[in-house]
């Protein structure tokens, strides 16, 4: 299609999604699967009005996804309730370290017996496939700065944390391939891409966090009436701390959710909240407030609040984009019988049992953990590992069965949990 038509196609669809909000909410689907269909339709597999292909454009799907993801993820982090406690964040740090190693290694396999990939194929498929997905999760995610359910908050924070907890797995899949250094007997990996990876993200992350809340509060102190452009305050921290973190050789996408954690619970603790004020009111809450109570208003002003808004906005635009072209993506070749059999055994088995391996003794009852099983939605993520994977150096033909498997699973998926998640999640919160 020509520019032109994308930009009319794209406009629609916004246009669509915008006027028609509150009765799509009411639909028995999320608007990920209106994207898809629309994407079904145009691409390979109908109509044929164009074509992405993911070995061809795998740098420029790299950099697409991984801004989606780096908005996604911060997001995710300022949403996180307040005070921090370590007993409300074990579970979900088990979903995002034990579970997805038990994925990956059951996807790996899988595919290494049953599929008869190559062992470092297998491990890289199940990275891949492994982590839920920050942006197209948002029906079974915290909805705004403060939500404390804890099905919502499992799921978010898991998603939060396991977009880069993934990627040693990654690349233990691509040393196993020849393509990543792993040091004699896996020592370089464990040490660089693991320990340290993982360690140094979450310290830098929190660190400058912190010390954003801290300058914000500093600059108001001083002058209350000072302007401040939240929105570029808190990209240009998502870019600062993303950028130091790939140049120390840690995970940007850990460091970047991290942030956003730190971020909000130290502006709030900055202003003095209540332990038991579980967050930010939204905007559109504290307008309404203000109204009946003059003293809401004069709620101090933050970065990690004012600047929530505009990011889901972008989330809600890569979204439309990102899922459009997957559509495009997928021709009827990908459907073969490797693809769903991986996309039926990740959604049916390996994910389930990852989750309650990962849980046991966690505390967290059996239908929590039954509904934390099922939505492990994949998507953006990982399409972004996947291109990732495809740009450092995947051999073709294994490129292309990863893709067309990778493809179909995230296709599975987005139907799969588009149409069960609001039957199942009204009937868990009416219990």
């Amino acid at each position: 299609m020509s520019t032109t038509a994308w930009f009319i196609l794209i406009g629609c669809l916004m246009l669509a999604r915008g006027l028609g909000a509150d009765r799509i909410a009411r639909l028995p689907l999320t608007s990920a699967m209106a994207y898809l269909g629309v994407g079904l339709l145009l691409g390979p597999m109908f109509l044929g009005l164009f074509a992405f292909d993911l070995l061809q454009q795998a740098p420029l799907l790299e950099t697409l996804t991984e801004i989606a993801v780096l908005i996604s993820l911060f997001s995710a982090g300022v949403k996180m309730p307040v005070p921090f406690s370590l007993a409300r964040w074990l579970p979900s740090l088990r979903l995002a370290w034990l579970s997805m190693a038990i994925s990956v290694a059951l996807v790996a396999a899988f595919a290494y017996l049953v599929l008869g990939l190559p062992l470092g194929a297998g491990v890289l498929l199940g990275a891949i496939l492994a982590p839920t997905d920050p942006v197209l999760a948002t029906d079974v995610q915290l909805r705004h700065a403060g939500d404390s359910e804890q099905l919502r908050f499992m799921l978010t924070s898991e998603a939060g944390m396991n977009d880069g907890s993934g990627f040693p797995f990654v690349m233990l899949g691509l040393g196993l391939l020849g393509l990543h250094e792993l040091g004699p007997h896996g020592a370089t990996w464990l040490w660089r891409d693991l320990v340290w990876a993982s360690g140094a993200a979450i310290a830098l992350g929190a660190a400058g966090g912190a010390l954003l809340a801290w300058l914000g509060w500093q600059v108001r102190a001083k002058e209350p009436k000072h302007a401040m452009l939240d929105d570029l305050a808190a990209l240009g921290l998502i870019a600062l701390v993303y950028g130091v973190a790939t140049w120390l050789h840690a995970w940007g996408f850990l460091a970047v959710f991290f942030a956003g954690v730190a971020l909000r619970q130290t502006e709030l603790r900055l202003a003095g909240a209540p332990k038991d004020r579980q967050g930010l009111l939204q905007a559109e809450e504290t307008h309404a407030v203000s109204a009946a109570k003059p003293h809401a208003s004069e709620m101090p002003l933050t970065v990690s609040g004012e600047s929530l808004v505009f990011k889901e906005h972008l989330e809600r635009l890569s979204e439309l984009t990102l899922v459009l072209l997957l559509g495009g993506t997928v021709t009827a070749a990908a459907w073969s019988w490797q693809a769903w059999s991986v996309a039926l055994f990740l959604l049916l088995v390996a994910r389930p049992a990852s989750v309650m391996l990962g849980l046991l003794a966690s505390g967290t009852s059996v239908r929590l953990r039954g509904l934390a099983a099922w939505f492990g939605v994949r998507g953006i993520g990982s399409l972004y590992y996947l291109s990732y994977a495809i740009a450092h150096g995947l051999p073709r033909p294994l490129a292309r069965e990863l893709a067309d498997i990778t493809v179909v699973v995230v296709i599975v998926s987005i139907v799969a949990h588009g149409l069960t998640v609001k039957p199942l999640l009204e009937r868990y919160w009416r219990k």
